[in-house]
């Protein structure tokens, strides 16, 4: 596992997830909210966007976080390993929530409000952006898939694949 992507509607928590993944692989973490946005609220061009996304991808190791589903097909076949949050769409509603007025390390500004374009995506997401990321993993049968359908399942991967040492004096 040196190549991570990490995939789900939003609101799913894949950037808590991705940190978390991170802090206990050591793989260098990139959101990339904060490659495409910038504090001001604009964003990146397309092509600068592109650009700079095939320049991480050719690093040897990483974890990406981020739907920018238009770009799955390029990081799904350069990724080694995808975890999929596959989560209800309330779970992601009330995540999406929870995070207004927090600040994030993987955007570059605070969400005051939910924006209610966000909330649409959320709602159309098992209908639309679902199916296409399932056809287009189908096709990476080579690629290690790891799907969880709650919140509970991702942690207690987490837990089970990097145990928390017990300290010396308890052995």
């Amino acid at each position: 596992m040196n190549r991570v992507l990490i995939l789900g509607c939003p609101g799913s928590g894949k950037s808590t997830f991705a940190r978390q993944l991170g802090a206990l692989t050591g793989l260098p973490l990139v959101h990339l909210d904060n490659v495409y946005w910038r504090p001001d609220g604009t964003h990146l061009s397309r092509p600068a966007f592109d650009e700079a996304l095939l320049r991480l991808l050719r690093e040897d190791r990483w974890i990406l976080d981020g739907n920018y589903s238009r770009t799955y097909e390029v990081r799904i076949s350069a990724c080694d390993t995808v975890f999929f949050l596959d989560y209800d769409t309330e779970v992601c509603l009330a995540g999406v929530a929870q995070r207004v007025g927090r600040p994030r390390p993987d955007m570059p500004w605070t969400e005051e409000r939910p924006d209610p374009e966000l909330i649409d995506l959320i709602r159309r997401y098992p209908e639309e952006e679902r199916p296409r990321l399932l056809a287009i993993l189908a096709r990476y049968p080579q690629k290690t898939l790891i799907r969880f359908e709650t919140r509970g399942q991702a942690q207690a991967w987490l837990e089970s694949n990097f145990p928390k040492e017990e300290p010396p004096w308890k052995r």
